[in-house]
């Protein structure tokens, strides 16, 4: 499956959707092109599991069963991300999980706003 919808297919952050057992069913262009090396769209319908180290695959797989989201941020090569993960739903039912991975400045700018 290859996300059709044309805002997110073209998006700039990398969006790839998993199902509750941890099977790439969607990726953006983005997430196609940032894991390129790894195979790109090749790795719909495989384990997003084995996409990881040891580490972050016990992680993953704590967030699957959980359905809890997943929030932190990397820096590779300079560029620094976030990536989110977060439960999705169908009908109410937990279905899986979706993670951006989105570039962000080094030095973010923070607001804390009133009532």
């Amino acid at each position: 499956m290859v996300i059709e919808s044309a805002w997110v297919k073209e998006f700039g952050g990398a969006v790839t959707v998993c199902d509750a057992a941890g099977i790439i069913l969607e990726m953006n262009d983005r997430a196609a092109a940032v894991f390129a090396a790894d195979g790109g769209r090749a790795l719909i319908g495989s384990s997003v599991l084995a996409c990881h180290p040891e580490q972050a695959r016990a992680r993953l797989a704590g967030m699957l069963a959980a359905g809890q989201r997943n929030v932190y941020t990397i820096e590779k090569n300079g560029v620094k991300k976030l990536i989110y993960q977060s439960p999705w739903y169908r009908g109410g039912a937990y279905a899986g999980f979706v993670e951006l991975s989105l570039e962000i400045p080094a030095e973010l700018p923070h607001f804390v706003r009133g009532e």
